[in-house]
This record gives C-alpha cells, structure tokens and sequence, in this order.
C-alpha cells in the first residue's frame, strides 16, 4: 500500500503528515462508486446540496471529501483525468493552508481544482494565481471545465481587460490571473477615485488563493515590490549628459563597483573629474545634483547589459526577467534606472517615475485570511515560508517512482572552456538520438551557443525572449521531447507546457492543422513575427497521417478556400489563428458522431468549424500513435538530458521542476520517465564573481593539469558550490526579510497602508454619511491640535498662548466664521477660561463659553444632536490627550470651538442650495483627493528614508528601528496634514464659491 512508512521514514514527520492524509483519500475512495452512478445532472446539483449544507451550519471539513469525489468525478468525465490518490492528498493540503510540493509532470494543475472547488462553495470568491497570463488563460479554459461543468462561475483576468469585464470576472466564484494583474488591480483600486472604478470584491476582496509556482512568486519576485509610477519629466534632459559622463570614468580608477550589493562608489578622482566636465562644484549640490544621475548611469554602464538584463524594441529597451526570462513591456526599472538605461543606448528618454502606490507580493498575499500553494521545489526555503507566511511545506509523493539519473556538477576554469565542453556533450547526446535540452541565463549564451552548434551543422531550436524565438515557443516545447530534438532556452523554456517523450500529440497535431488551413483563410503573411526564423525539424522522423486523416486536411483546406472566397472574409492572421483554436475547443466537447452529425445538418451552409474539428481529431490520432511509438525508443535511449550552464543564486532554481520558467532538472524524468541532468559551471560565471568567491584553489588544480579545459567533478567541487548557494541563499532572504521589515512598517497595527486603503474604501463604498461624518470629526481633530499645542493643562491659563490658539483658530475658520467671533481678544478667552475653571456640568446641546459669541444653531435635529453627544464623549474618553489639572477646561475649549466651526460649517452647506448628494460628492472628492496627495508624498518620503537610515548604522545605531521610528513620526505628521488640507480646502470652497477644479489649484 502506498501509505506504508518505511523505516528510513520513520524519523521524518513529512512522512507522518502525509500518512494522517490517507484517512481523507480512503474515505474519497469510498464514495467514488456512489458518485460514479450519478447522472450528468445530478452530479452538478451536488453543488446546490453541498452549499445548502454549509449553509444549514456544516463546515469545509464535513463536506471535504464528498467535495473531493465530486471533483475526481467531475473532472474524469470532462478532461478525461481522473485524479490519483497523491492528488487527493495534494489538494487537502492546499485547503489546510500549505505549500504541496509536487515533483514536475504530477499535475499541480488539476490538483488546484480539488481545493479551488472547495473553498469557492463558501460563496467568498477564490483566486487561482498564476505566473503569466497564459498559463491563467490555459488554466480558466482547461480546468474552468471542470467547475463550469459542476455549476461555478469561472473568471478570467488579462492584461488590457476594461474595468467592467474585470469586475465581472473578480465577481466569479474562482477567478484566475496571474501575480502582477492581482497586484495592480489591488494598487489601482486603492488609487479609485469612484465606486465605479472599483473592480475587485471591496469590502473583502480577498478570502483563500491558492499560488501556482508560490516560491516564484513570494520568494524570487519578493525582491521587486510592485509600483504604480506617475511621470516626472523635469530632469529627462539630464540622462543623456550622464550617460557621457560614465563613458569617461573607469572601473577601479574613477569608481569601485559591488556586484553582491548591486552598488558604485565614486572615488575622490572619480568625484573631481565628473565636477570638472560637469562644470559644478559639488555633485551633491540641492539645487543643481548630479550625483544620482552619474551613479545611475555608471550602474547601466557596469549592472545593465543588452541582451542579458534587457533587449531593444522599437526604440524602447524593454526588460527581460532574469527568472522566466521573458520580456516584460509594462515593467520599468524605478529610481531611474531605466532613463540611465535608455540613454546609454542612444534611446528616447521616457519619463521619470514617481511612485504614487507600492506593495510587496510578501505583503499582498498576507492580506488573504487563508493562502496555499504549489511549486515543484520549496523544501530548501521552507523555514522563510514559515517565518514570513506561517505555511509550512508538504513534500507530496509521486505517483510514480522517480529514476532519474542527476550527474555530478562540473566545474571548468575558464567560460570558453564550459561553452566548449556544453557543444560536445549536446553533439554526443545527438548522435545517440537523446532530445537535450540546455539551459542558459540570458539571450546572450543562448546565441553564443547557437553559433556554436551552427559551426558543426547540429541542428537544434533556440527559445529566448527575442520576439523572433518567443513567438514559436509553444511549437518547440511540443517537439523538445522527441528524438534527436536539441533546443536550447533561456529561463522561459515551457510556459506551463510539459516537455513530452516523443513529443505533444496535441501540439503536434495543432502545427500540421495550421499549416493545412490557414493559408486559405487568410491572405495575410503567416510568419512575419517569426521572419528569419525556420523551427529546425531536420532531424525528426516524419508523421506519418493515414489516407483518411489526408483526406480530411484536403476536405477543412478546400472548405477554408471556399468560405474565405464566397463570403469575401478578409481574415487577420489572428482571427485564422482563432478560428483553428475554436475548432479544436469543438472537438474536446463534443465526440465525432455529434460532428458528423452536425456536419450533415448544416451542410448546405459549409459549416467549416465541425470539418476543421473532424480533420484535428483524425490527425491528432495519428499524432497519438506516432508520439507513443517514438516516445518508447526515446525511453530506450536514456530520456531527455538537461544541461545547466549556470549554476543559479539558490539550489532550488536549479532543482526546479517549474511548469512555466525553471527547467532545469525537474525537466528530466517526469512521471517515472527515465532521463538525465548535468551541470557545467565556470569560475568566470558572475555568481562567482558577485559573491566574491574564492577560486583561486580551483585555478590552482586546474592548471596543474595538462589542459586547463579539462573539468574537476567530484564531492569537493559539490561541496564547494553548494556552501556558495547556501550563502546566496541567505544573503537574498536577507534582503527580502528586510524588505518585509521596511514594508510591514507602513501596515503596523493597522495604521499606514491598510488605514489608507480602508479609509479610501469606506468613502468610496460606504452610506452617504460616512463621508460627512469623518469631515466633522476631522474638523474636531484640526481643532484639538491646535488647542494642544497652546494649551498645556498642566500649567496655569495665563500661562497658555491662547493669542497664537486665536489667531490660528480664525485663520483656519477664514470667511464661515462670523465677525464676532474674529473681534475676539485673549483678554476675552482668558476671562471666560477663568469662569468655566471648576464646572462639573454642562448642557451638550447648548453649552457656549461665557462672554464669547453663540454658535450657529445649527444642530437641528436628531442625528446632528446625536453627532455632537458623540464629538463630546469621545472628547472626554480621549486618553490620547495629556493629563493635568486643567485637563476639564481644556475638553471644554475643545468642545467649544470644535462645535464653533462644525456648526458655521453646517449653516453654510444647508444654505449653499446645493442637493444633498452634490455636496456628498464634493466632500467625497476633496477627501479621497487629499489623501492620495499626502500619501504619495509619504511614500516617496518612505522609500528615501530607507535608504538614507543604513548610513545610521555607522552610528551604531539598528537602521530598521531607526526607519520604523522615523516611519510612525512621518505616518502621524501625514495624517494631520491631510486633515488639515481636507478642511481648508472646504472651506474654502463654501466661503468662496470657487470651481470644484479650483481647490487644489488654488
């Protein structure tokens, strides 16, 4: 039984765990006949009855597994997978709010539906969260299936999607998208300026995700936090000068460079000669600086290389993603980086970014109640999962036993070396008929490898994040698997696409149906995308299609001619594309009778979908069998073999077994295939380098010998290399500890960012008197402030500047406050502070300081009266305020004048003429206005702060204290300036009648 615990398992509580799952997999199991006997009908209605029973009190937990077997029933009836034992046990541990790490090919994918089913019974809506929006899009059509199919609505998020759609989709009981639409959605939400521009489930938009590739997400993307950037143009022109100016300066002469630390010190030589062609005094200078410009040029010159940490597109450089090592058009290095990037390659310089809203994915995904996840390698990181998201990490069995063959890493002194060593075990694996894939870190290598193979006539496929390449990328994942296949990738390799032994029938099947049919439904050029670019298939053996398969490729071909023709479609490539893609979505929903079926009924109408289906599944059998039959041979031959020709900053990337960007060894040998990996690693990879890594003893060994190409392998060299990764690895969880430090600074106990976005949302989405009622509550604070600082009720009232409190009081007030109030002197105050000293009681509605003016009376009726009494209570239960023995006398200023100015200011808006829900969404827009001002500003103050408290550190002081310290001062000092602008700019807006438009102009 493959729940029994063998005796090296005994001391390993993974182990354990896992046996405690096999209670739920066996009761799954013992519904699954009962389940099976259900009708179509009556297996959807499951899903009314297990609602209806949550709903009567029942919990997740008592309908798990009947929830389980529905699913497994579900899915093995519309995608034909029914889901394994191990899946059952992978899907329970992301209900339980766990990481489930599952070795590559063991189907993480349908193992999500299990949970994302589950949770979404609730009603609270799940989020399915993706790396890319491919893999988002695949999942919503494939698995979407399954949970359309048992009654749920199935969401979908994608770049460029209009708001509503978007908020149609967020509304679906599962949505999927990937991480950064999430992110930007949350951003852009708290950025709204109206309920209408709303698109996620306010006010608990988040309730249970489960994260696809969760260590991509929240461990290696947890070193970027997400922005959204206004535009600052008033320094572009000087990026151009600087970038001339790091032209000039030297490494090691002028400036001393940090790879670990991503950082540049210019020297004393480096400063005089950047002032002397700058002609400036001083690079630091406040009015005129240059140094951020020059030091940010010197990092594009020395950090930022073309074809490694971006390419050139159009005019524009565009950023590749070291991890999945695609391109990404919407992201822009901040701190101006980018600008320097674009000027040292001659480019128009865009705009400069101001951040107006940032968050971490760490922080993001904290704000789920419940949070799971699943990756093919998170047992090295699992004590950081534990630490920053108290989810600890369950190793999931495989369904089959894993026999690849992992041989030893090799190490050569010099690149040139390795490069030569990585072509001849790809040539020897080729001449042997293994598919090899070799796994590179950037465009660069890629090619320089590519022209190596050229030089020996090995044809091979390259895939990088060259649009050329990446356009062909799913075409050459489906043939990677199939012998004599070399393909050559960079990070992206995959983009949730299995690489199969003896290639991806559908994907197979797929290319032979495009290149039949889309020549007649378009007239467009098929490849200009890919022009220059021919998908290597020399090597190949032919597919082989029977007459009957040929027969139907000539009949959709001639259908395609004559539709294109008589109906005079003049068709984009991209809509043929689409035509072809909801052919094949035909054919997986309905079997070939009902095609044919439909074919003979609409035949006098050329119905080209059900011909163009009927060829695919033809075709696809034959496809079918080819793969198998070629797929044996290849398992024959030893499988695929992986090549890594870098070692990368942690041990888990390189044990990846990622469906979407890691390819490394988990490329090898999925579900019980055999295959192989190998690493070649030289000491002039920059890892080495950034990490400072002593190699002279390698150096030393290697050329002892008679070549210095030869490799060392072996238990030192591995142990070597691992202690170095080991120590990246620590290192980067530094960096992403503190950046979770720093950011949890503006969420502390619920203040910062999360008071912020409450706030905005309570606006936005509250009563129509939330917002009125927060304006005189500010009004009250503006009031107190101005009190406390004047009025110390420790010391005497003649002590008191009650002038200054006069003076600031009418200048806040301006023209509501009438001119007896004004004609006020301290005298007068002081006089009645003396006759109030000592007062137990007071009427709440009428109360007025002796001698001094009446307020407006204004207070009518019972929720203004209501209003005050709690202005008052709350006034008297302030243990915020400090404490003496005038503390009464001081309350009743408080009262006085804060009902003063409400009361003026109620008087105005009740005789202004104006309808009640103008004026709310007046307030409404000063104080969402006001808020975003400030809090842009306090994030802009915020990111300076943390870089300017490491140079405390000097002092012998904690920079994060010191930055959380300084943080909490900024956030206070924030709050009261955006209270303070809140209502000025009304008031001036009722006193003088200005344009709405005007306010914050003025």
């Amino acid at each position: 039984m493959s729940s029994e615990i063998k005796w090296k398992d005994v001391l390993n509580l993974n182990s354990w765990v896992v046996r405690d799952y096999y209670r739920l997999v066996s009761s799954v199991n013992s519904l699954e006949p009962q389940i099976q006997r259900l009708s179509d009908e009556q297996l959807r209605e499951k899903t009314t009855e297990l609602r209806s029973r949550l709903s009567q009190g029942e919990t997740l937990a008592d309908i798990q597994a009947e929830a389980f077997s529905v699913v497994r029933e579900a899915a093995r009836r519309k995608l034909g997978m029914r889901h394994f034992d191990v899946q059952i046990i992978g899907g329970a541990v992301l209900h339980d709010g766990c990481i489930a790490e599952m070795k590559t090919g063991e189907g993480k994918t349908l193992v999500s539906t299990l949970a994302a089913y589950l949770n979404a019974l609730t009603g609270d809506g799940v989020h399915v969260v993706t790396v890319n929006d491919y893999l988002a899009r695949r999942d919503a059509e494939w698995m979407g299936r399954v949970h359309r199919f048992l009654g749920l609505s199935v969401g979908l998020i994608q770049g460029g999607m209009p708001l509503d759609e978007r908020r149609q989709n967020y509304n679906c009981d599962i949505t999927y998208t990937n991480n950064s639409e999430l992110g930007f959605d949350y951003l852009r939400d708290n950025l709204s300026h109206n309920k209408d521009e709303l698109v996620m489930r306010w006010p608990r938009p988040f309730h249970f995700a489960i994260v696809d590739e969760v260590d991509s997400v929240l461990i290696d993307e947890g070193r970027n936090p997400l922005l959204i950037s206004g535009e600052d143009r008033k320094d572009a022109a000087r990026y151009p000068v600087a970038a001339k100016v790091a032209e000039l300066l030297f490494n090691g002469a002028h400036y001393n460079v940090d790879l670990k630390q991503h950082s540049v010190d210019l020297t004393e030589e480096g400063v005089a000669l950047a002032e002397m062609i700058l002609e400036t005094n001083d690079l630091w200078d406040e009015n005129d600086p240059w140094a951020r410009f020059v030091t940010n040029a010197i990092k594009a010159k020395e950090f930022y290389r073309c074809d490694v940490q971006y390419i050139v597109r159009n005019g524009k450089a565009v950023i590749i993603n070291e991890l999945t090592g695609r391109v990404e058009e919407r992201r822009r290095w901040s701190d101006g980086i980018h600008q320097a990037v674009e000027a040292k390659e001659g480019l128009e310089i865009q705009a400069d970014s101001v951040v107006v809203a940032q968050i971490t994915y760490q922080s993001l995904f904290k704000l789920y109640p419940k949070l799971s996840g699943m990756t093919g390698t998170a047992k090295t990181e699992e004590k950081e999962f534990l630490k920053m998201f108290k989810m600890p990490v369950i190793e999931i069995p495989t369904n089959l036993p894993n026999i690849r063959q992992d041989l030893p890493i090799q190490a050569f002194a010099t690149a040139r070396g390795k490069w030569e060593h990585v072509r001849a075990e790809v040539e020897s694996m080729f001449q042997l008929g293994r598919p090899v894939l070799v796994g590179t870190t950037s465009v660069e290598n890629s090619e320089y490898l590519s022209d190596l193979l050229r030089a020996r006539s090995i044809p091979h496929n390259v895939l990088n994040a060259r649009p050329k390449y990446a356009a062909k990328e799913a075409e050459i994942i489906a043939q990677a698997g199939r012998k004599h296949a070399i393909t050559i990738s960079t990070n992206m390799a995959g983009r949730g696409t299995d690489i199969i032994l003896g290639g991806n029938a559908k994907m197979l099947a797929r290319g032979i149906l495009e290149d039949n049919v889309l020549p007649f439904l378009t007239k467009e050029p098929l490849n200009t995308e890919t022009e220059g670019v021919s998908l290597s298939q020399k090597a190949f053996s032919k597919i082989k299609l029977e007459p009957s398969s040929l027969a139907l490729l000539a009949k959709a071909a001639l259908m395609a001619k004559y539709v294109q023709k008589s109906e005079g479609n003049d068709w984009s490539v991209q809509k043929a594309k689409s035509i072809v893609l909801e052919s094949i979505e035909m054919s997986d929903i309905f079997e070939i009778e009902e095609l044919q079926m439909r074919l003979e009924e609409e035949a006098e109408s050329y119905p080209l979908l059900p011909v163009i289906a009927l060829a695919y599944l033809s075709v696809l059998k034959d496809c079918e069998l080819h793969c198998f039959n070629e797929g044996n041979e290849v398992k024959k031959l030893g499988g695929l073999h992986v090549i890594g020709t870098s070692l990368h900053e942690s041990r888990r990337i390189d044990n990846q077994a990622s469906s979407n960007c890691k390819h490394l060894r988990g490329r090898a040998g999925r579900q019980g295939d055999p295959g192989s990996t190998r690493f070649m690693v030289s000491l002039q990879d920059e890892m080495f380098r950034k990490f400072n890594f002593d190699t002279e003893w390698a150096v030393r060994l290697i050329s002892s010998m008679t070549n210095d190409d030869i490799p060392i392998e072996g238990h030192t060299i591995v142990k070597q290399l691992l202690g170095l990764q080991i120590n990246a690895e620590k290192y980067y969880f530094g960096i992403r500890k503190s950046l979770v430090e720093f950011d949890e600074v503006l969420e502390a106990s619920q203040v910062q960012r999360k008071h912020v976005y409450n706030l905005r949302q309570l606006i936005l989405t509250g009563n129509g008197g939330s917002s009125t009622e927060l304006i005189l509550q500010y009004m009250q604070a503006v009031v107190d402030e101005i009190i406390f600082e004047n009025a110390d009720p420790q010391k005497l009232p003649r002590k008191w500047n009650l002038g200054k409190f006069l003076d600031e009081f009418v200048w806040i007030g301006g023209k509501l406050l009438p001119e007896s109030l004004k004609e006020v002197k301290e005298e007068d105050l002081l006089s009645s502070v003396d006759q109030i000293k000592g007062l137990d009681s007071i009427d709440v509605d009428s109360f007025s300081l002796p001698n001094l003016p009446l307020r407006p009376n204004s207070f009518r009726g019972y929720r203004k009266k209501s209003s005050s009494l709690r202005r008052w209570l709350s006034i008297c239960s302030d243990d915020t305020a400090k404490r003496g023995k005038y503390t009464g006398t001081v309350n009743l200023l408080r009262k006085y004048f804060g009902d003063f100015i409400i009361a003026c200011y109620q008087d105005r808006v009740d005789n202004s003429g104006y309808d009640y829900a103008h004026i709310q969404k007046i307030e409404k827009e000063v104080i969402v206005k006001s808020l975003d001002r400030f809090w842009r500003d306090h994030l802009i103050n915020m990111n300076r702060l943390s870089s300017a408290v490491n140079v405390r550190s000097f002092g012998l002081r904690n920079p994060l204290e010191e930055y959380k310290i300084d943080g909490c001062r900024f956030f206070i000092s924030m709050l009261s300036a955006t209270r303070r602008l809140i209502i000025e700019s009304l008031i001036q807006f009722w006193s003088k009648n200005v344009v709405f438009e005007e306010i914050f102009t003025s």
